[in-house]
């Protein structure tokens, strides 16, 4: 049995979770989050944890398990606790700032980069080489965060761009290192 599958997800105190058939509904602090998930898992609250079967040991019905089971689960932390990503941004002159409800971004380019937040992220700049990207559903606050990133990806040379808090960027030599 998948042992992410079988472990049952802790509901806290303050989410309300609805469960209509294969659609889940969980509603908290930090917001609401639905989903609809594959028929075939069954899904059903006891008590104060929600627990996931799978009618057979076939092989697509064993990835499934796990794969509700960790949805869900990201559901119930995102209305509870909520998601974050830190981007570090690295590089004379660049930096970011918030405008109203748009991250600038100074990157070395000719011109500006605005992106728009979302609805149901929150992005914040405690610093200007500091980006903070958060809110409840894990996909979306992930995405937001490579999107941010991808404008202007770490170059190996320098390390300057737009890396991920704790990422390490593999760093090489350059021309000059070069044996002669």
């Amino acid at each position: 049995m998948s042992r992410i599958g079988k472990k049952p997800i802790p509901v806290p105190a303050g989410v309300d979770v609805k469960i209509e058939g294969n659609s889940v509904t969980v509603k908290g602090p930090k917001g609401t989050l639905s989903d609809t998930f594959n028929p075939d898992m069954q899904i059903e609250r006891i008590g104060d944890d929600i627990v996931i079967t799978r009618p057979s040991e076939r092989k697509d019905h064993r990835s499934l398990h796990g794969l509700t089971r960790s949805l869900l689960g990201n559901m119930v932390i995102g209305v509870s606790e909520g998601f974050k990503k830190e981007l570090e941004v690295n590089g004379v002159g660049y930096r970011a700032a918030k405008q109203g409800k748009d991250l600038v971004m100074n990157l070395g380019y000719s011109h500006q980069v605005i992106m728009p937040e979302t609805d149901g992220i929150t992005v914040e700049v405690p610093a200007p080489n500091r980006i903070v990207v958060s809110g409840s559903d894990k996909q979306k606050v992930g995405q937001f965060a490579a999107n941010v990133r991808g404008k202007r990806p770490p170059e190996p040379y320098k390390g300057k761009g737009i890396k991920y808090a704790g990422e390490t960027i593999i760093r090489k030599e350059g021309k000059a290192g070069k044996g002669r």
